[in-house]
């Protein structure tokens, strides 16, 4: 051996004798790791149709969503599997939330790891929550494990729980929740943890429970992960989302507050990913909604506290699936409960069909995003007003509008039969005073005053706010969205059947028909709008409404409140019968002007006609101009008379 060699070799002992040296490769020595993923599951247990670019299809089903698990738990028996919130409420499954649990027992019977509440988890109040966890509790059945970390138990003045909250507080110790778990897998310990993000927690407003800081409340948490757990990596269950401006999107705004944070699971906002977000050392995932995807994240240790993404895929869950036998008969089971307890007293079976649809109404995320009238907003808002005459028949009093909120519209329909669980699904929100599934619809009274300002709600905050769009029955009205806030509507009028318009009396009250969810968020408006909108609830003598579950509206036939879904499933009924089916007639295949957009974005269209928020506005910019040019002419005086007085001395 000579010399060069001899002091290569000396020079290898020496590096390998250093600490920390290693000349393997981290990334191929270190095991990668798996994370299965879902959320926003909204209690779609069964497989339901979808209308893409005029091609049906039949997408997701928890049967066929174990049938994938199962095979890529086949290839690696120690990936994690969790789920980012909003596991419930969403179809007629959610009538048994706080009785059997539906959603945490067979998420546990298909190898959930951890999962996380979304704001939905709350829809049936405390006592609701209460129900379901004691439920999936007392099966006895394997349950995932429940995380939330950022959520507190307000006392009042005196000290005192609300008895409802108690008893949540209560059960939710008995389930085991906690703000974060720990596992093992691949000889690392692996750190999750749940947080409902501001957004979400605005959208719980029956919650009871108090929601802090998530930014502040991750921070917490992932330093007990890392300092006390020893934690190799931190998943954060996150129901909070990411949106198109990812400088506004929550999730991004985590990763980028809490680094710490390895992988982000991302729901609320229904996101679709089809490449990972990353921000920094920190990757955010999100599969979509309902479970049409499962999505799969697979991960390589670097060094430290650093993971890389090395593959990721949204693996589709659709009729290629093969779905598993056992889910497939317990899912059965809960629809027979379904049936049973809900479904049985209204007269009403699962798949009964209500009416078969010709065309497709818009899909759900694409009425979201567009601003603008939508024939299904049209015809679920007429279902008010048809329903709520039949329910009180010679005791009907004249409606002159009905509100549909785009935040309470659930589902769309596709073309085809159109069944009573399809019906259920477009407006599935929510809890009645019966403590029966499904918000009732009530009447309450406007000032045709308040009803120009509801649509200038519509049309000033739904561009910050899009579940504030609203869509109305019996009015119509234009607005211009390059116009002032708070001053885009130029045209606001009573708009009957016939095409034909009647002038709204700014002092006259009118009869309105709106869901109880929508009425409560009516009298929250003047602090969206900065207190200068106002639209208060009243009743027929012109009292503001305190007590809205009073004015819930029942069937006179059989004293049963009426569901906005309900009212929905009868209106479908009711349309010209071919072959013994209702059809939905050609007129909801076409706007019918009650809400028309102006683009014009001439300077007279912009300024012309203001009302007296934007004359304020005008006169103030008006005023400071003025002082402006006084200020300037002043200046420049003065100037002139320093020119001058210079010139003179010289």
């Amino acid at each position: 051996m000579n010399r060069l060699q001899k002091g290569w070799g000396l020079l290898l002992i020496f590096l390998l004798l250093l600490p920390g040296v290693s000349l393997a490769s981290p990334s191929k020595s270190a095991p990668a790791f798996t994370i299965l993923f879902t959320h926003d599951l909204h209690d779609n247990l069964l497989p339901f149709d979808t209308d893409a670019k005029g091609k049906l299809g039949s997408v997701g089903g928890f049967a066929r969503l174990e049938g994938v698990i199962k095979q890529q738990k086949a290839q690696d028996p120690e990936l994690l599997l969790v789920d980012g919130g909003d596991f419930s409420m969403g179809t007629l499954f959610q009538t048994i939330f706080s009785r059997e649990a539906p959603e945490l027992r067979l998420m546990g019977q298909m190898g959930y790891d951890v999962v996380t509440l979304g704001n939905h988890e709350f829809d049936f109040r405390p006592a609701g929550l209460a129900g379901s966890l004691a439920a999936a509790k007392n099966s006895k059945e394997r349950l995932p494990r429940l995380v939330a970390g950022n959520m507190a138990f307000p006392a009042d003045d005196a000290g005192k729980m609300k008895p409802d909250l108690a008893v949540l507080k209560k059960t939710l110790n008995t389930y085991g929740v906690k703000p974060y778990t720990v596992l093992e897998r691949q000889g690392y310990r692996i750190g999750v943890f749940g947080i409902i993000g501001e957004d979400a927690a605005s959208n719980a407003p029956m919650a009871g429970v108090k929601f802090t800081d998530p930014l502040e409340q991750a921070e917490v948490i992932t330093e007990q992960l890392q300092k006390q757990e020893k934690a190799d990596l931190i998943v954060c269950l996150s129901h909070s989302g990411t949106e198109t401006d990812l400088e506004k999107s929550e999730d991004v705004i985590l990763a980028q507050k809490v680094p710490a944070i390895d992988v982000i699971i991302s729901g609320h906002t229904h996101t679709k990913l089809d490449q990972p977000i990353i921000i920094g050392d920190t990757t955010i995932c999100s599969a979509g909604e309902y479970g049409e995807n499962l999505g799969r994240l697979t991960l390589q240790k670097q060094s430290a506290g650093i993971w890389k993404e090395s593959s990721y895929q949204l693996l589709p869950i659709d009729n290629r699936v093969a779905a598993d036998t056992a889910v497939s008969r317990r899912v059965e089971s809960f629809k027979k409960l379904v049936q049973r307890d809900y479904l049985d007293p209204l007269g009403m079976s699962f798949g009964e069909v209500l009416a078969y649809a010709p065309f497709a109404f818009a899909p759900i995320r694409q009425i979201a995003q567009q601003h603008a009238e939508q024939p299904l907003g049209n015809l679920i808002s007429d279902a008010y007003i048809y329903a709520v005459k039949q329910a009180e028949g010679k005791d009907y009093q004249p409606v002159t509008a009905a509100i549909v909120p785009n935040g309470t519209i659930r589902a769309s329909i596709v073309r085809g039969d159109i069944t009573v669980a399809d019906a259920y699904n477009i407006s599935s929100l929510g809890i009645g005073p019966d403590t029966e599934s499904g918000y009732p619809l009530i009447a309450v009274y406007l000032t045709g005053k308040e009803l120009k300002n509801a649509c200038e709600v519509d049309a000033s905050i739904t561009p910050l706010m899009q579940a504030a769009q609203i869509y109305m029955s019996g009015i119509t009205y234009t607005f211009n969205p390059h116009r002032l806030i708070f001053n885009k509507v130029t045209d606001a009028a009573i708009q009957k059947r016939n095409g034909s318009r009647a002038e709204l009396d700014d002092n006259r009250l009118y009869r309105v028909i709106v869901g109880l969810y929508s009425a409560q968020m009516l009298s929250v408006v003047g602090d969206k709008s900065f207190g200068l909108l106002s639209v208060v609830p009243k009743d027929q003598t012109g009292k503001p409404i305190t007590d809205f579950e009073a004015r819930v509206i029942r069937d006179k036939k059989n004293g049963h409140e009426l569901k906005e879904w309900v009212a929905i499933a009868q209106y479908l009924q009711s349309f010209d019968r071919v072959n013994g089916v209702s059809q939905i007639p050609d007129y909801y295949k076409h706007n019918q002007g009650r809400k028309i957009v102006d683009q014009d974005t001439s300077l007279m269209a912009r300024i012309s006609w203001p009302n007296a928020i934007a004359g304020a506005v005008y006169g103030l910019v008006t005023l400071l101009l003025l002082l402006i040019i006084l200020a300037v002419r002043q200046s420049i005086r003065k100037k002139k008379r320093k020119s001058y007085k210079i010139s003179y001395i010289r």
